[in-house]
């Protein structure tokens, strides 16, 4: 039986696997460091929650609108290269926020207008990596691959809201120079990766059962939909990322060094959790484990909507950060483990509608209704909203809550 570490030094031989989670690391770090300069730019310009919670509903169109054809591209043309030009994109969209700032724009809709650009970025950008790295490592191996990339992106979020804030301190221009840049990087990265599928996918016609065959699949897969759901439902609830820049500046007065350790705090739980993974792989339980994970992420929410306390919230965010990473090494291991190659695009497209998308439209949700009851209750409406979901979704998917190993 292999070991966990020489399975580690098998993937980091190779190649491939390495400038891809070289790229990963690289658009997260950029990707949560203008999260960061967004989030309080736009605070700025309007003391606004509801401002905040536009944003995010600015990033999820996109992904929800192109995802039929993003994973139709994915599973038809070149993943690397669709990967490499939609960082690229994102890389221009960071040159356009740098622009306006530099030019002293007091409009939002500028803003946003750039944020849907790297919202297209993210759509067409996530199922083809998504699909790409299963075909990169051997099947045996590939749990643990997923545990690594999700350390470095998590190792990103732990350093780029904290490198954002820091850049804040010398202006938005700053953090949208620098965060152009590093796309810039991952881009070339990602389109240097020497894969090629042994059989090209068929380049058939567009069509409606071709758009909605990931839908399909997952529909008839009740671990699958079980699953995406759930990540779904507890982000969308309980996600408290867009009202930091609030709880930063009127909560904890800790100003936009402390907004980026707050923003930090998730991804710190999460590598954590993700190191111990890799060595310490799930082989038990995967899906009350899941579960587990969901309820004690509502809870931790819940903490953080309660805390006036700046160490407290920094620690309930940690904790809700690591619960969350089992989510997700359940999740993306159950999903890309038994997705067959030919339908890992289209199926991780309505994917990170579910999942990624969720983050933004959490955003608007939270925007939105702390608008009206203010933050803290908000925060702690949905991290409630949350343990009452993990409890339901038991009963809703008995398949899921039965699931014992990852990969089958």
């Amino acid at each position: 039986m292999t070991s966990p570490s020489s399975t580690g030094l098998a993937l980091f031989r190779n190649r491939d696997f390495r400038l891809f989670g070289a790229a990963r690391f690289l658009t997260s770090l950029a990707s949560e460091m203008q999260v960061v300069a967004v989030g309080w730019f736009v605070y700025d310009l309007t003391r606004s929650p509801f401002a905040l919670g536009l944003t995010g509903l600015a990033a999820f169109l996109p992904a929800i609108l192109a995802a039929p054809i993003s994973g139709h591209v994915a599973d038809s043309h070149d993943r690397r290269l669709i990967a490499a030009g939609a960082w690229s994109l994102a890389t221009l969209a960071q040159v356009g926020l740098f622009a306006f700032a530099l030019l002293g724009g007091h409009s939002v809709w500028p803003i946003y207008a750039l944020v849907v650009v790297m919202g297209i970025g993210r759509a067409f950008a996530s199922p083809a990596l998504s699909a790409l790295l299963p075909t990169l490592v051997p099947r045996e191996h590939f749990g643990t691959a997923v545990v690594w990339v999700s350390s470095f992106w998590q190792s990103a979020a732990v350093i780029g809201p904290a490198l954002g804030g820091v850049l804040y301190v010398l202006g938005p221009t700053t953090v949208f120079g620098v965060s152009a840049a590093i796309y810039a990087l991952g881009s070339l990265l990602v389109a240097a990766i020497r894969f090629r599928p042994e059989k090209p996918a068929a380049r058939g016609a567009i069509t409606w059962a071709s758009l909605s065959a990931g839908l399909s699949y997952i529909r008839a897969q009740p671990v699958v939909l079980g699953a995406i759901s759930l990540d779904l439902v507890a982000v969308l609830l309980g996600g408290a990322t867009a009202l930091l820049p609030i709880f930063a500046a009127e909560i904890l007065h800790v100003g936009p060094l402390g907004l980026g350790a707050l923003r930090s705090m998730p991804a710190v739980g999460a590598v954590a959790v993700a190191i111990w993974l890799a060595y310490r792989p799930l082989t038990r339980r995967a899906g009350p484990k899941l579960l587990m994970a969901v309820a004690l992420f509502g809870l931790a929410t819940v903490v953080f909507g309660l805390s006036h306390d700046f160490w407290l919230s920094m620690a309930s965010l940690l904790v809700a950060g690591a619960a969350d990473m089992v989510s997700v090494y359940v999740r993306q291991s159950v999903v890309q483990g038994e997705t067959p190659d030919a339908m890992r695009g289209r199926v991780s497209a309505v994917e990170s509608v579910f999942i990624g998308a969720s983050n933004q439209l959490g955003e608007f949700e939270s925007g939105t209704l702390a608008a009206l009851v203010g933050a803290a209750p908000a925060v702690v409406a949905g991290g409630l909203a949350t343990l009452l979901v993990a409890m339901v979704w038991g009963r809703l998917f008995p398949a899921l809550k039965a699931r014992d190993r990852l990969m089958v």
